[in-house]
């Protein structure tokens, strides 16, 4: 009958904004999904509230299941706690439905429009998004710790970055360096030499590689409407594929669209929305020329989805964020594969080269450049098994586990 008989968290010391989730079946199948920031929360959430319904359904009802999640009486329609829990149990539902078909998600999704997907990438550290406020980690103050450190090279060497993603076939990169001169006015103005020099980086990649990469500008929420808008204005020489999240208040539409209309560089947003109404009112808006979710934070693929189709619908280009887990990540580009108008799967070399290869089986695949659709089915990824033996592991379980061989 494929009923749910036990709901698992796992979380680990060393990474504690990470989170994963195992929905076990009695077909003996185990789904993983997983979410990220405030996981305590988000395991409360889970346990409480959501795994005392779960258990005894019937995990083939996945719509059904993300309906009833998705519209709690609070916390719908935003990225806190219920939404991030309801996402990484809907990612596990859809794990367990490409495993029981022996199929692949973008697959079981209605199949992929693309067996491989343009790579950007995120120019962050091993250590990025790890602690609890992440973005302003690893500054140009920090010692690089490896080859991958790229946070750190973007602020010392922005060019000989550029150089080495093209010579691993990388075609595109995002940075942010203006991120650092945010705090002095609590994001409200920049000057014109904090501007200056917070565009260096990026006259800098130009100089050395010219036309042959794309670069992004990650704005991460910090600004006001008008020190954005100063700030957008002075990238549009520099040919800047998007700036990303350039507002405070991404679900502010009117002040983001007011935005868009004054400047020319493209506007990307927002990891930071949850739900397909919001994606709806940001379109409707015409507020954005890129859409960009997170499917550990926007209700999980069921919601995915359907924002993709509303992105489709709005003539605007798809693409999945991934600066968080491994699991996220082959969730994003499972929908990427799939999604008519996916134009980037987001990747992280340092992690990828490093961490992520610690905690799951299986990663993608970056050919020249391109992202390999993976083939095994569901996700394509489990959680190594040594990972609930490590030292600082800690799990939860509601309901019945099945007993392991």
């Amino acid at each position: 009958m494929s009923k749910v008989q036990c709901v698992r968290t796992i979380r680990i010391a060393e990474r504690p904004n990470l989170i994963w989730v195992e929905i076990e079946t009695d077909e003996r199948l185990i789904g993983l999904g997983e979410s990220f920031r405030g996981v305590q929360a988000v395991e409360a959430v889970i346990h409480e509230q959501i795994a005392p319904w779960l258990i005894g359904r019937v995990s083939r009802r996945i719509e059904a299941v993300s309906r009833y999640l998705m519209t709690p009486y609070l916390g719908f329609h935003c990225t806190g706690a219920e939404m991030r829990a309801a996402s990484a149990i809907d990612l596990a539902l859809w794990d367990l439905a490409g495993k029981r078909h022996g199929i692949p998600v973008h697959e079981a999704l209605g199949g992929a429009m693309r067996t491989e997907i343009r790579a950007y990438n995120t120019c962050a550290g091993y250590a990025y998004n790890t602690g609890g406020v992440g973005r302003r980690e690893n500054c140009a103050t920090d010692t690089v710790v490896g080859p991958y450190d790229d946070q750190v090279a973007f602020m010392r060497d922005a060019g000989g970055l550029a150089e080495s993603l093209l010579s691993e076939g990388f075609t595109a990169m995002k940075i942010w360096p203006l991120d650092i001169y945010a705090e002095a006015s609590g994001g409200q103005m920049i000057s014109l030499s904090d501007l200056n020099a917070g565009l260096e980086p990026f006259r800098r990649i130009r100089a050395a590689v010219g036309d042959r990469i794309d670069i992004m500008c990650e704005l991460h929420s910090l600004w006001s409407a008008n020190a954005a808008l100063r700030i957008c204005q002075a990238l549009e020489d520099l040919s800047i594929f998007w700036v990303e999240d350039p507002i405070a208040k991404m679900s502010d539409t009117r002040a983001l669209a007011d935005l868009r209309r004054r400047t020319r560089v493209p506007i990307c947003g927002s990891e930071t929305l949850g739900g397909a109404v919001s994606f709806r009112q940001l379109l409707e808006a015409d507020a954005a020329d890129v859409i960009m979710l997170d499917l550990a934070w926007c209700g999980g693929l069921t919601e995915g989805r359907k924002i993709a189709a509303l992105a489709e619908a709005h003539a605007r280009p798809l693409a999945p964020h991934d600066c968080t887990g491994p699991v996220t990540l082959m969730a994003g580009l499972q929908l990427a594969l799939h999604a008519p108008t996916a134009i980037f799967q987001e990747v992280v070399r340092a992690p990828l080269a490093t961490w992520y290869r610690d905690l799951v089986t299986d990663l993608p695949v970056i050919v020249n450049g391109m992202v390999q659709a993976p083939v095994a089915p569901g996700l394509g990824t489990s959680l190594l098994p040594e990972v609930r033996h490590r030292q600082d592991v800690l799990v939860c379980e509601f309901g019945e586990s099945m007993p392991r061989g």
